[in-house]
C-alpha cells in the first residue's frame, strides 16, 4: 500500500465504523432488560441482558410468517414491474429522435415537483380501480413510475450505451421492442441492479399504503403488522383501564421492543444488499467521470 493511500484509507475505515455503531447499539438495545433501559438509557455495555422483547414478537407467530410471506411477495412483483415500466418509460425519453419528446419529459420531470394530493389520489384507487382490501393496494400506488428514478435511467441511457449500437441493430433488421430487450437491457444492468434496489426498499419498508387502503388485517405487510405492535404495546403500557390490565402490561417490553421491531425490518435488506454491491456502487458511479 502506497503511503498517501493510508490516510484516506483509516478515514473511509472510521467513517465506515462510525456508520456501523447505531446499527450495533440498535442490536444491543433489542436484547437489553426493558427496566434497565428505562433506568440506566442505551450503552452498548447493557447491565442486564434479555430476550422478552423478542418473545412477544413470537408470540405473535402465525401473524408474523404470514406478514413476511406478502411483503416479500409484494417486494418481488411491484419491484419486477415497477423496474420495466420505469426502462420502457426512460428509454424512449432518451432518444433523441423521439417525437415531442422534450414536452414528454417535461410532464416526467413535473410530477417530481407536484402531485394530485391524498384525496383525489385516494378517490382514484378506491373508487375506479377497486384496490382497497387488496394486495393491489401495496403494489399499484408504487407502480405509477417514479420521475427520479426515470431521469436517472434516461441520464444512463444516454450517457451510456453508444448511438453505433442503436444504429448497427437497425441495420441489422431488429425492431425497436428486439433492440431494447436483446441490446439495451443486457448493457444496462448496473443501473438495473441500482433503480431495482431502490425499489425494493421502497417497497420493503412501505407502510403508508397499507394504512391508508387497508382494513383487513390479513393483508397487512410485515410493516404494518409492526407498526400495530408498537402501538397496541404502547397502549397497553400507558393504559389506565385497571390493576388487572396494568400488572399485564408492565410486562410489555415497550421501549426494547421498538428496537427488535427495527431489527427485524432491516435484517432482510442488509442480508440482501451485498449481492446488490457491485452493481449499486457501478451504478450510481458510472458516468459522473468523463475521460
Amino acid at each position: 500500500m502506497k503511503k498517501r493511500a493510508i490516510i484516506p484509507n483509516i478515514i473511509l475505515a472510521l467513517t465506515s465504523i462510525i456508520c456501523l455503531v447505531p446499527f450495533l447499539l440498535l442490536i444491543i438495545s433489542s436484547l437489553t432488560d426493558e427496566n434497565t433501559l428505562l433506568l440506566y438509557g442505551y450503552s452498548f455495555f447493557p447491565r442486564k441482558w434479555s430476550l422478552r422483547a423478542y418473545q412477544y414478537i413470537w408470540q405473535q407467530g402465525l401473524v408474523i410468517v404470514r406478514a413476511y410471506g406478502i411483503t416479500v411477495f409484494v417486494t418481488l412483483a411491484g419491484t419486477l414491474v415497477g423496474l420495466m415500466i420505469t426502462a420502457m418509460l426512460a428509454y424512449p425519453l432518451s432518444r433523441k429522435d423521439l417525437p415531442l419528446g422534450r414536452i414528454f419529459a417535461f410532464f416526467v420531470f413535473f410530477t417530481m415537483l407536484f402531485n394530485g394530493g391524498l384525496v383525489p389520489t385516494y378517490l382514484m384507487y378506491v373508487k375506479y380501480l377497486h384496490i382497497k382490501n387488496t394486495l393491489l393496494a401495496l403494489i399499484v400506488p408504487g407502480l405509477l413510475v417514479n420521475s427520479f428514478f426515470c431521469m436517472i435511467m434516461r441520464s444512463y441511457f444516454v450517457s451510456n450505451i453508444p448511438d453505433a449500437v442503436i444504429e448497427s441493430a437497425y441495420i441489422d433488421g431488429a425492431n425497436e421492442f428486439k433492440i431494447f430487450s436483446k441490446m439495451i437491457l443486457p448493457l444496462s444492468k448496473p443501473i438495473m441492479a441500482t433503480i431495482g434496489l431502490f425499489l425494493a426498499i421502497n417497497y420493503w419498508n412501505d407502510w403508508y399504503n397499507g394504512l391508508i387502503y387497508l382494513t383487513d388485517t390479513k393483508l397487512f405487510s410485515i410493516q404494518n403488522v409492526l407498526n400495530r405492535m408498537i402501538s397496541d404495546a404502547q397502549f397497553l403500557a400507558s393504559s389506565n383501564l385497571g390493576s388487572t390490565v396494568n400488572a399485564g402490561a408492565i410486562k410489555i417490553p415497550s421501549t426494547s421492543v421498538r428496537m427488535a421491531i427495527a431489527v427485524v425490518t432491516i435484517l432482510p435488506i442488509l442480508m440482501a444488499y451485498p449481492f446488490f454491491q457491485k452493481y449499486f456502487i457501478k451504478g450510481i458511479t458510472i458516468g459522473s467521470v468523463k475521460g
